[in-house]
């Protein structure tokens, strides 16, 4: 557990300051409001939740903090989308120091919460489903979960991640930024099949499961 928090308050001590490079270098200024409300919904919501499991569910926590992929294909998704998350995060910062877009700040606050709602969405995934790893692992007793946002997709994490990330441009002012979000789609489709591989190969009740709740992502569509 100890050793859990040190990494825990490692890494956001880290995060803060790469992601202000991140977003007010290409900007080229401190000025820039959308950054700065950006910054403080995601540190709240990270900050928020990880008190809220280190209590409840420490177990979670570790899970998250692994990073390394053992199937090959995640592999090179996660190195992939490493792409598309500069692109996406740096461009905004260059487009509010260029004026190529002009989105007006009701759009960029309705960007800000949808964003929230990603992350209580997120929220509601890790309360359902413990073994919610970082990376696409089968552990020895893991049961397949089918409560929750799970009873309505059977990916629900990755529902989160596409309200997250496809409204942070608009949250930091950006239309340019959004074009790698369809980037980001097709990743997602692409692990996500190749991790229903893995669950229908080693995790028992998941092909009973993939049954019983039809849609992957998006119900009605996918």
């Amino acid at each position: 557990m100890g050793n859990m928090k040190v990494q825990i308050v490692v890494r956001l001590a880290l995060a803060a300051p790469i992601l202000g490079a991140i977003f007010f270098w290409p900007a080229g200024t401190f000025d820039y409001w959308e950054a700065w409300v950006y910054l403080a919904i995601l540190f709240a919501a990270m900050i928020g939740i990880i008190a809220y499991f280190l209590q409840h569910d420490p177990d979670l926590l570790v899970r998250r903090l692994e990073k390394r992929e053992r199937e090959t294909a995640q592999q090179w998704i996660v190195g992939l989308s490493a792409v598309y998350f500069l692109l996406a995060y740096f461009l905004p910062g260059f487009d509010q120091r260029y004026g190529w877009s002009d989105v007006p700040a009701w759009l960029a606050l309705v960007g800000d919460v949808m964003v929230v709602l990603g992350f209580v969405f997120l929220f509601q995934v890790f309360k359902a489903n413990s073994y919610a790893s970082r990376v696409v692992v089968v552990e020895v007793g893991q049961e397949v979960i089918s409560k929750g946002p799970y009873a309505w997709v059977r990916h629900p994490m990755y529902v989160s991640v596409l309200l997250v990330y496809v409204f942070s441009p608009l949250a930091l002012g950006s239309y340019w930024a959004m074009i790698p979000t369809v980037a980001l789609v097709v990743l997602l489709v692409a692990r996500i099949r190749n991790e229903e591989e893995v669950l229908l190969r080693v995790l028992r009740g998941y092909g009973e499961y993939v049954e019983k709740v039809r849609w992957r992502l998006i119900p009605g569509i996918w």
